[in-house]
């Protein structure tokens, strides 16, 4: 009998011994849980917002843009001057993924395009095919002016993205969201190519274009027009 109760009263104190252990160790799996929950940042500003849809429309404006630009001097240099097709095939077909990459951040964000995109297409394949009928270097001239003017555009947009997107999380912390350290990472790498393709045009004689100096400094001017509307119309 008495056998019964202590082995009784041990199992009973086994048992509870056991279930504190296991309410302890939930607890303390809760615990982790809680303190490896990843911090939330705090909601993006109207004017945040606001500047992220111009950074979109108007860098898949001018991607749309450079596209049709190297369309049409492939058209006219690739039979004149064949030793170049590939160096224009090459920077096209980078303009062609740059267009690509903003047309779904585009889709993604829900970012209006720009209201007069047919004039963008009409205007920049005007300007691939008319300094291209002129001579191939006319043509890199352009290529130079263009690829000069979106460089700066890029740097402009890096420098706001990396001063006015340090976001409060959460966890009393600041830092940019993923999203923003992506299209940082994706301006930048397109920066650095159009930067390539503005060497490329100088190795390929755009200095020799006649007249060199009237030619980029007009089309300069037509880009600066046309990014400051796409970003606003």
């Amino acid at each position: 009998m008495y056998r019964r109760l202590i082995t009784n009263r041990a199992t009973t104190t086994a048992t509870r011994a056991l279930s504190g252990s296991s309410a302890k160790m939930a607890a303390a799996k809760t615990t982790t849980k809680k303190k490896s929950s990843p911090a939330l940042f705090e909601q993006l500003s109207p004017a945040q917002k606001a500047y992220l849809d111009r950074v979109v429309r108007v860098d898949q404006a001018g991607e749309l843009g450079a596209d049709y630009i190297y369309r049409g001097q492939i058209y006219v240099l690739s039979q004149k001057h064949p030793h170049l097709r590939p160096i224009l095939d090459h920077m096209w077909k980078q303009e062609v993924h740059h267009r690509a990459t903003f047309n779904n951040l585009q889709l993604k964000h829900r970012t209006r395009p720009s209201l007069i995109t047919p004039l963008w297409k009409l205007g920049a394949t005007v300007m691939g095919v008319g300094p291209a009928l002129l001579s191939s270097e006319a043509a890199m001239a352009c290529t130079e002016a263009v690829e000069t003017v979106i460089g700066n555009h890029y740097n402009e947009q890096l420098r706001c993205l990396s001063n006015q997107f340090d976001m409060s999380k959460t966890d009393g912390t600041t830092d940019q969201p993923p999203e923003i350290k992506k299209l940082t990472d994706t301006i930048k790498e397109f920066r650095d190519q159009e930067l390539e393709h503005l060497d490329t045009a100088i190795r390929n004689d755009s200095h020799l274009a006649v007249p060199y100096k009237l030619l980029t400094e007009g089309i300069k001017s037509v880009c600066k027009v046309a990014i400051w509307t796409a970003e606003r119309v």
